[in-house]
């Protein structure tokens, strides 16, 4: 019983930092100086942008959850829990390093080591949680309400994340790549957003209070 508290306590702070971190994340992007959505996101986090502090914490923050929302999770569904801790670590290292004037990315691009250590953070930060969204969806120990805001997450985050690498690779900084890159982190946000909340508000760990069954033996309700 304590521990299901812990998991809540846990899961609803994971749900305030996301939408902090969410929060900061936007209006820096919205106020700051980038060229619209042909920019990408990380723009708001350069030394210029006049808002990379409300990008950075907002970025921690965003990390913080991950963490949080890991610990949150059923003790049958490590898979999920290890992804959301690697993204957790990708998403510091691409909010503590910061990259140049407009986050240059290959194959179209001239980059620096920054450029790719913090591109590369970032997208390896945004697969963790998509994929711990699929370990999710077919794990047996989270419930059928876990694994439906899951399937939700990725019937919509797996086709954009399609477009935005196709994009990447095939035609570069664009329109296409800016607001395909938004709407899969607005997925991504949205799927932890609505987990965390689900897990604050009922234990997903597939018992639930003991019954007597008829042969009295005690069985978990779910």
């Amino acid at each position: 019983m304590a521990e299901d508290t812990a998991r809540r306590i846990a899961a609803a702070f994971a749900a305030v930092c996301l939408a902090a971190g969410v929060a900061a994340v936007t209006v820096a992007v919205v106020a700051g100086p980038g060229p619209g959505p042909v920019a990408y996101v990380s723009e708001a986090g350069i030394t210029d942008s006049g808002y990379a502090g409300a990008y950075r914490i907002g970025i921690f923050s965003v990390a913080a959850s991950l963490l949080l929302l890991a610990g949150a999770l059923p003790p049958g569904v490590r898979a999920a829990a290890g992804l959301l801790g690697v993204g957790a670590v990708a998403t510091v290292l691409s909010g503590a390093v910061t990259c140049s004037d407009g986050c240059p990315l290959p194959p179209f691009e001239a980059t620096t080591v920054a450029d790719l250590v913090h591109g590369g953070a970032s997208i390896a930060a945004t697969a963790a949680v998509v994929l711990a969204m699929l370990v999710v969806l077919f794990s047996p120990v989270a419930d059928q309400g876990l694994r439906r805001i899951a399937a939700v997450g990725a019937a919509l985050a797996l086709p954009v994340a399609a477009v935005v690498a196709a994009a990447l690779l095939l035609v570069g900084r664009s329109a296409l790549l800016g607001v395909s890159e938004r709407v899969l982190l607005v997925v991504v946000a949205a799927w932890g957003l609505a987990t965390s909340g689900y897990l604050a508000v009922r234990s997903l760990t597939g018992d639930g209070p003991s019954v007597p069954a008829r042969d009295g033996s005690n069985v978990s309700r779910r």
